[in-house]
């Protein structure tokens, strides 16, 4: 049973797992090559003076490397952190500064972009570059060194000691409400929610785990970690176009996938006839639409497909079991093994069935909080009092989203606390209008957004992407969405846009970025 997060790889290459624990492009390693390899990278980073829970930031694309360096750092004691390769300078900088990072692992193409800004990060002493380094640039204060030269380097110093509540990673989140705020977690988190997800999953070592989410989003790093706490086989993909994910799948006979909405959606409009060997995939990070659903479902009828909810403070809260999906659709299950997932009002109190409320994580996945942000912290980590003889009370994660449980203990999302639309004295959720836009089937993405009116509090605007080929007709949508909801749920506007909407850095929809053209569209109204 490992302890430590890098004991995912060193554990099954100790047990003589002879399975290929990792590929990408036509580069394969098995487990003890894999082990292998983090060993070296683990002395290279020691000798370059990675101390004890020091960070080392990864920003490249999904590849070797970048996998190596996360396994090697955390292997030397010190603490990784991806970086989300489709960040720009100034957000790099920013995470680079606020978590005081050491050494950092790049391409020198990447590197380049990050020229002007480097030299405000004042902590970090060392790049490693992978990839063709004939142009190397010279910054003062930073020593640049190659990943092979690096790898070379004497392995003289032992690695610091570790226990399963230190720190292993820090992760970012998107920022979309300010700057991004670090979740730090511990090897007992990542273990731990590696053992879960696995666990309800059915992970074993035949299982060949397609990545083409971030490293830096949770659920993508999580197809690593469920990847090697079983020894299956981890396929990174960099994909330009959604196609190319169901080309990778056939040609590596690919068993699990995991995506969010977004790319469902566009993934649920393509053929699939020749995939055979796909026996599960996953979806996170926001709900699924449930003609996005029926669609891959008929698609795919021998693919068991489990619907998630997580958070990165603490990694994966709640499934839906597959033979559930035809009972509660619109369910996102319950909690995931060795969890709680609790309702609660704002005084702490619980709710009753199917009274909305915050949905609050309890056990060992909760995250050691937020990095440098007291504040943040103790806003969302509170302790929760469940015994009144315990004088170290435990801590829980209040996540922020509002979701209601059924009798049967089904949760259901209703939306986050600040997406949340406020119009006429109704809470309205954004996802059950864009329910109603999905269900037209004429739609490829939807973003149904709040913005300031005179009288309402908020008017609903929903922003479109038609599918391609398709004529879309906004009144028809309004029909829809009168015929479908209340009165005060039916959008006051419906815009078209053409190609894609705003989406984060994890691939989200950007409701709050969407929002910013019309902020002002309804104040000079006249009643």
């Amino acid at each position: 049973m490992p302890h430590l997060f890098h004991e995912l790889v060193f554990n099954s290459a100790n047990d003589g797992v002879t399975t290929e624990a990792l590929v990408y492009q036509h580069l394969r390693l098995d487990y003890a090559a894999l082990a292998q390899e983090i060993q070296l990278a683990a002395n290279a980073l020691l000798a370059l003076g990675l101390g004890r829970e020091e960070r080392l930031a990864i920003y490249l694309e999904k590849r070797f490397e970048a996998v190596i360096a996360i396994f090697a750092a955390s292997t030397a004691g010190g603490v990784f952190v991806p970086i989300n390769p489709l960040l720009k300078a100034a957000q790099v900088a920013y995470i680079l500064k606020d978590c005081n990072v050491r050494i950092l692992v790049t391409s020198v193409d990447r590197l380049n972009l990050l020229i002007s800004v480097l030299p405000e990060c004042h902590d970090l002493h060392t790049v490693i570059v992978v990839g063709p380094t004939e142009h190397l640039p010279v910054i003062t204060g930073v020593h640049i060194i190659c990943w092979q030269e690096a790898m070379t380097l004497p392995g003289s110093i032992r690695s610091y000691r570790c226990i399963d509540s230190d720190m292993a990673a820090i992760l970012y989140t998107s920022g979309s409400t300010g700057k991004p705020k670090g979740v730090v977690l511990s090897h007992r988190n990542l273990v731990t929610g590696a053992k879960s997800v696995s666990q309800y999953l059915k992970n074993n070592q035949d299982d060949r785990i397609l990545s083409v989410l971030p490293l830096s989003f949770d659920y993508g790093l999580s197809q690593l970690s469920t990847a090697f706490y079983v020894g299956a086989t981890n396929v990174l993909m960099n994909y330009l176009l959604p196609r190319d994910i169901i080309h990778e799948v056939i040609r590596e006979s690919i068993t699990g996938l995991a995506a969010v909405p977004s790319l469902w959606i566009q993934l649920a409009q393509l053929k699939w006839e020749k995939v055979i060997t796909l026996r599960y995939l996953t979806n996170s990070g926001g709900a699924m639409p449930q003609a996005t659903l029926n669609k891959l479902r008929c698609a795919l009828p021998n693919t068991s497909i489990f619907l998630m909810y997580g958070l990165t403070e603490a990694f994966r809260s709640t499934f839906l079991p597959p033979e559930e999906a035809d009972k509660r659709p619109s369910s996102i299950g319950k909690a995931i093994p060795n969890v709680e997932v609790l309702v609660l009002r704002e005084d702490g109190s619980q709710c009753a069935p199917g009274e909305p409320g915050e949905l609050v994580h309890r056990g060992p996945l909760v995250s050691m909080g937020y990095w440098n942000d007291t504040e943040k912290t103790t806003k969302s980590f509170r302790p929760l009092l469940r015994h009144s003889g315990l004088t170290m009370p435990e801590i829980a994660v209040w996540s922020g989203d509002t979701v209601r449980m059924d009798e049967e203990g089904y949760l259901y999302f209703i939306g986050r606390c600040d997406d949340m639309i406020k119009t006429s004295g109704y809470r309205v959720s954004p996802t059950e209008i864009e329910e109603i836009i999905y269900s037209t089937e004429c739609v490829a993405e939807a973003a149904a957004i709040g913005v300031p009116h005179p009288t309402l509090g908020q008017a609903i605007i929903v922003v479109v992407v038609p599918l391609e080929g398709v004529n879309l007709d906004t009144d028809a949508l309004l029909l829809a969405c009168r015929r479908d909801l209340p009165a005060f749920m039916v959008p006051s506007l419906i815009k078209l846009r053409q190609g894609h909407l705003l989406r984060n850095p994890n691939g989200k929809i950007d409701r709050k970025s969407i929002a910013q053209e019309f902020l002002d569209i309804f104040i000079s109204v006249e009643i």
